[in-house]
């Protein structure tokens, strides 16, 4: 499925922006710890200036880098999510830090998401942290394959990574608490 990974992390690693297959739907896909670049992809997909991105990491420990540290009870709730097998989820975590204001947007919160696919995972620790928001231009369906992309985005997306015809569903989205109990915010 992913084709010349060697170009998708040095493109990522470089503050550049790619259209890939997640583990949803076709992504519109940048490092999470590049402000420009996260900036970028807001500018390029039109999107709410007010409104997160889904966060997509290889490794649970790599919410450190958030600067979120989980209770017991939230770590034990976060794993039943992101099994292998479980479907799509994603964990909204608390993130108050102004320097993470670029993500959280006032918010306050970010999203993350472990995604079940090994391939996909190992992607992601080479690459580091992504911002997931789908495919599309605000407001207009998710590209469906990277034709589709393309008239959504044309130039200005560094590289297309093209997964065929992806007809899926995006995440389950929950909130999770201290006490490590969740809401359901999208089933």
């Amino acid at each position: 499925m992913m084709h010349g990974n060697e170009n998708i992390i040095e493109t990522l690693k470089n503050g550049g922006i790619v259209v890939m297959p997640t583990d949803t739907i076709y992504g519109i896909v940048t490092s999470a710890l590049d402000s420009l670049a996260v900036d970028n992809v807001y500018e390029v997909r039109k999107r709410a200036p007010d409104k997160p991105c889904i966060i997509l990491i290889g490794d649970i420990n790599e919410l450190e880098k958030f600067s979120i540290t989980l209770s017991v009870e939230q770590q034990n709730t976060i794993t039943k999510y992101w099994t292998d097998s479980s479907p799509a989820t994603s964990i909204i975590l608390p993130c108050s830090e102004d320097k993470f204001s670029y993500l959280h947007r006032g918010t306050k919160t970010l999203a993350f998401r472990l995604p079940a696919q090994k391939e996909l995972r190992d992607l992601l620790k080479k690459t580091g942290p992504l911002i997931a928001p789908s495919a599309n231009i605000e407001g207009m369906s998710p590209a469906k394959n990277i034709i589709e992309a393309k008239k959504y985005f044309g130039d200005s997306v560094n590289l297309y990574v093209d997964g065929s015809e992806i007809e899926g569903q995006p995440s389950k989205v929950i909130k999770l608490h201290k006490d490590g109990s969740v809401s359901i915010l999208r089933e």
